[in-house]
C-alpha cells in the first residue's frame, strides 16, 4: 500500500511535530529506481541538486522511509539518497536469496555509478551499516566520509535476536492495528499516530486481507544469528582497511551495541571516532533523528567533500 502526496506530507508533518526535528521545509522525495547487473533497486531523491551527496542504507526488515526526517533536516545543505536494499521496501526480491553483503555491496555500487557520484558520504544502520563497511573496503578512495549505526565488531547477541524474534512474530499480521500493538510492545519510544502510517510502507496487503511484510522474509526462519555474527566478525576484522574518515555511532538505550563496543570499533579504525545518541535505541534514526542529525553534522563539519 502506499500513500499519496498529501498523505505523505502529512505522515512527514506528524514524524517532524513528534520528533522535535528542525526542517527548512516539508517536501516529498523523488521516487526513483536503478537496474544494476539485471537487477531493480528502488531509492528515494530528496535533493538537493549541486549539494554534498549522502546516500543512506537502512537496517534488516526496515525500508529508505526509516531516514526521511533526517533527509529532511539535512536537505537544504545536502543531496540525500534513501536506497531501499535488495529484498526489502520497493526493491527486487532475489530469487537466489542471495542477501550477502558482498551482494548489497555491488547493488549500491550500481546506484552511485546510476547517479554519477564521485565523492560522497555513506551512512548505514544496522545491516545496512555492515553493507556500507563492506563498500568502504573495496571503495575508500571514493567515500568522503562513513558514518556506521549501532553495528560493529562484538554486537550483543541477546539484542541482535530480540530483534530477530520480533520481525519474524510480525512477518504476517492480520491488521495494522496489530502489529501498532507489537510494536509499540518492542519499542514504547515510537507514537501509534507514527507507527500507523509508516507501518504501510512497509507492509502490502495479502488476497487474504492479512498485511505481510515486504521484504522477503524465505530466509529469516532459517537465521542462527550466533552464526551469522560469527561471519561478520570476519569481516568487520578488516577495519584497518578503511582509511577514510569513520563515525561510529551508538543509540544510548541500545542492546546491541555498548559503549565500550563503538570506543573499541573507533579505535581500530585508522580515521574513526564515535558518538552516542541519546534517547535512542538501535534504530537511532527513527527514535531520535534529531539528535542523529547534530552527530552527523558534527562530522561533516570535520571532514572535506
Amino acid at each position: 500500500m502506499t500513500l499519496d502526496r498529501s498523505e505523505e506530507l502529512e505522515h512527514l508533518r506528524l514524524a517532524v511535530e513528534l520528533s522535535k526535528t528542525p526542517v527548512p521545509e516539508l517536501a516529498v522525495p523523488e521516487t526513483r529506481h536503478v537496474v544494476s547487473s539485471g537487477f531493480r533497486i528502488h531509492f528515494l531523491d530528496w535533493g538537493t541538486a549541486g549539494r554534498p551527496p549522502l546516500v543512506f542504507l537502512h537496517g534488516g526488515g526496515l525500508n529508505a522511509h526509516t531516514w526521511d526526517v533526517v533527509c529532511l533536516a539535512l536537505r537544504r545543505d545536502y543531496h540525500c539518497f534513501a536506497v531501499d536494499q535488495r529484498g526489502h521496501g520497493d526493491s527486487e526480491w532475489s530469487p537466489e536469496m542471495d542477501y550477502f553483503p558482498e551482494t548489497h555491496r555491488r547493488d549500491v555500487a550500481g546506484v552511485v555509478e546510476h547517479l554519477g557520484l564521485e565523492r560522497f558520504v555513506l551512512v548505514g544502520q544496522s545491516m545496512g551499516a555492515l553493507n556500507a563497511f563492506v563498500y568502504a573496503l573495496e571503495h575508500r578512495a571514493r567515500l568522503a566520509g562513513l558514518v556506521l549505526i549501532d553495528a560493529g565488531p562484538n554486537i550483543r547477541i541477546d539484542g541482535a535476536q530480540r530483534i530477530g524474534d520480533f520481525v519474524g512474530a510480525t512477518a504476517e499480521v492480520d491488521s495494522i492495528e496489530d502489529v501498532v500493538a507489537k510494536a509499540l510492545s518492542f519499542n514504547p519510544l515510537r507514537d501509534p499516530r507514527l507507527l500507523r502510517r509508516s507501518l504501510l510502507y512497509n507492509y502490502r496487503r495479502l488476497p487474504s486481507g492479512k498485511w505481510a511484510r515486504k521484504h522477503d522474509m524465505r530466509h529469516w526462519g532459517q537465521t542462527d544469528f550466533s552464526e551469522l555474527t560469527a561471519r561478520n566478525e570476519e569481516r568487520w576484522k578488516q577495519a584497518e582497511r578503511v582509511t577514510c574518515p569513520t563515525l561510529v555511532v551508538r543509540g544510548a538505550l541500545s542492546d546491541v551495541f555498548l559503549d565500550e563496543d563503538a570506543d573499541r570499533f573507533a579505535r581500530a579504525l585508522p580515521n574513526g571516532r564515535w558518538a552516542r545518541v541519546e534517547g535512542a535505541g538501535h534504530t537511532v534514526q527513527g527514535d531520535n533523528p534529531g539528535g542523529l542529525c547534530e552527530a552527523l553534522r558534527s562530522f561533516f563539519a570535520e571532514i572535506p567533500f
